[in-house]
């Protein structure tokens, strides 16, 4: 099958058979990342417009990779060095944009539902790197990729999500794929930031003990505390949510033997997640970043209208 959408907005608006193909396009293509050289024709002429309104690493640096290792052309635009300091809106900054002909905008945005306005204003494809406490469809799919290299398999796992879930894209990233995929999803997190009837998303148990969800678990992920998009604090220190949610060797032990560690980053050590765990065999976290890569390829790809990879 094609991949049949525009713009890739949510993983809730993806399918199962969608999401493998995702999967599996990123899995071939990850091939190129590790040749000596890394570059192959397949977006040549193609133009993909980084557009980031808020601060980025890993997602914004593996997507511009992602666009130079198919050989399209990268332009990176941040909030502080383009006209929304003047006072821009972001209809006017997507009609300025599209009048130099790009083929993709790669778009975060502080706003839950920038993306799907822009979609519907824009001709060329949009891709969500991340909107508010919505989604971020690109890390999701790199989790999955991560457990599935892992495991051969998403259907049947047990996955915990240890955090702030309340303000956190990645985690509702996760349980639409992970449920559409078959795997089952443990939260665990202070009251505070725990959202009422997320329960409702899919295949979903909220717990109240940290340990409860990481119980025989095969995946472990730890969240950052979102104090950006908080307002104030709702919890009363950082070292009391490190005793009580925070992933130490002891804990982890409950999970099963061969469980991995997965984090969206940046990592807070010692808060979420000591530098033992951090750093030990069952952690995955640079696995993941080296999956962006790949997975950022294989949406640019489709979007694109590219088939499947053989």
């Amino acid at each position: 099958m094609g991949f049949r959408h525009k713009d890739i907005i949510a993983l809730k608006d993806l399918n199962k058979e969608e999401i493998e193909l995702l999967l599996d396009t990123a899995d071939s293509l990850s091939e190129i990342n590790r040749r000596d050289i890394k570059k192959v024709p397949t977006l040549r002429g193609k133009t993909v417009i980084n557009l980031f309104y808020e601060a980025s690493t890993r997602t914004r640096t593996s997507f511009e990779i992602a666009a130079k290792r198919l050989s399209a052309d990268a332009v990176n635009i941040t909030a502080s060095t383009s006209s929304v300091t003047k006072g821009e809106t972001l209809s006017d900054t997507a009609n300025n944009l599209l009048a130099m002909k790009p083929d993709i905008i790669v778009m975060r945005h502080s706003i839950s539902g920038a993306h799907e306005y822009l979609a519907k204003r824009v001709s060329c494809s949009v891709i969500n790197a991340g909107d508010g406490a919505h989604e971020h469809p690109s890390q999701g799919l790199l989790d999955m990729l991560t457990m599935r290299q892992k495991f051969g398999k998403l259907e049947g796992l047990k996955v915990a999500i240890v955090g702030d879930i309340t303000h956190s894209r990645v985690a509702r990233s996760d349980i639409y794929g992970l449920t559409t995929m078959g795997a089952h999803v443990f939260l665990a997190g202070p009251p505070t930031m725990m959202p009422i009837g997320i329960e409702r998303l899919g295949n979903v148990t909220v717990c109240k003990d940290m340990r409860e969800a990481v119980d025989q678990a095969d995946v472990v992920m730890m969240l950052r505390i979102q104090l950006e998009r908080q307002g104030k604090t709702l919890l009363p220190s950082m070292r009391e949510y490190a005793r009580y949610f925070g992933l130490n060797p002891a804990v982890l032990a409950l999970a099963k033997k061969d469980a991995i560690v997965i984090h969206p980053g940046p990592i807070n050590r010692g808060v979420e997640l000591s530098s033992f765990v951090a750093d030990c065999d069952q952690s995955h976290i640079l696995k993941q970043v080296e999956n962006g890569v790949a997975v950022r390829m294989a949406m640019l790809y489709h979007v694109c209208g590219g088939e499947p990879v053989e």
